[in-house]
């Protein structure tokens, strides 16, 4: 039998869920804290929805979300989670609100081995300033949306961090299936939204300067080099063309590529006019009218060739994991 690792889930939202449907589904007791009724209530259909997207995948049986359920426990305080190896904090993006629940966590929770903040732009060091008893064992592990099914996951140590609670987290994380990486230093932003902010940046360009319409660069994503990237990686892809003709690419193409360092115009000229994006039903689309659960599905089509997870075979006893 393989051994279970007991976790705690702070928050309940959307990343929150999608954590505790991972660990839940790869058979480690997962205690989420929820601060009301509603909250829970609000957790536990986003929890058993994910699931329901899997059995209507074939990944899961009736039986197996029964059995992965009965690993997952909702706690109303942090003195029911004291057995907690791993934390995940999955609470607001604001430090002092993170600091408040890592004393908390320093307080309640003796057998904690490594604090794994979800934040994706505070960094380490300030995530650790005003923690309390459990600075040493603080580190970032951002995810990507959804978190259940994507395995990216971007690790990153501060100068606080004691040795080897990075690395407990990130073996932990390989052993369900997920492709860690470990930053070398903290950046904002850390890998992905860098380089997901860097193509966003350019994308609106494209548009203000009046090249091409969102559509246009849309298509041009799907069916150009965006497929190519879920299997070989960019470095890869120039290797293999040569670096020769890299260079000339870089020499013509760098000069019209966008540098600006502030918000473009048209971000804010949307959201006076009330167009802040799907919520609103219009930003740049038109989502008035748009199906979303088909919209859902194309979000997650991608990634569920990653999801062929060992599931727990046996229910969850308190008396033997």
């Amino acid at each position: 039998m393989k051994t279970s690792t007991s976790i705690a889930v702070i928050g309940t939202g959307m990343i929150a869920s999608a954590l505790a449907v991972l660990t839940t589904g790869h058979g480690h007791p997962t205690a989420v804290f929820a601060r009301s009724d509603a909250s829970e209530e609000r957790f536990r259909n986003t929890y058993e929805g994910h699931f329901r997207q899997f059995l209507e995948h074939g990944l899961v049986t009736e039986e197996q979300i029964g059995i992965c359920r009965s690993y997952l426990s909702v706690a109303r305080g942090y003195d029911e989670m004291t057995d907690a190896e791993i934390v995940f904090e999955c609470v607001a993006e604001d430090a002092e609100v993170k600091h408040g629940v890592y004393r908390l966590i320093g307080e309640h929770c003796p057998k904690v081995r490594a604090i794994c903040s979800v934040s994706s732009s505070i960094v380490p060091e300030r995530l650790a300033e005003g923690a309390g008893k459990y600075a040493d064992r603080i580190i970032v592990t951002h995810p990507f949306n959804p978190a259940h099914i994507v395995p990216y996951y971007e690790l990153c140590r501060g100068p606080q961090t004691a040795d080897g609670v990075l690395e407990f987290a990130k073996e932990f994380l390989e052993s369900m299936g997920r492709k860690p990486v470990v930053l070398k230093k903290p950046t904002p932003g850390f890998i992905g939204n860098r380089l997901q902010f860097a193509l966003w940046r350019e994308c609106l360009a494209l548009v203000e300067e009046g090249i091409c319409d969102p559509r246009d660069i849309d298509t041009a994503l799907n069916y150009s080099f965006c497929p190519r990237y879920s299997s070989i990686g960019i470095f890869e892809h120039f290797d293999n063309g040569g670096l020769a003709l890299n260079r000339a690419g870089c020499a013509n193409i760098f000069p019209v590529i966008s540098d600006r360092k502030d918000v473009p115009p048209v971000i804010d000229e949307l959201i006076a006019e009330g167009k802040t994006g799907q919520k609103a039903g219009q930003g740049f689309y038109d989502w008035r009218g748009v199906d979303m659960d088909a919209y859902t599905e194309r979000v997650n089509a991608p990634y569920w060739k990653f999801c062929e997870w060992e599931l727990p075979e046996e229910p969850f006893t308190a008396s033997g994991t």
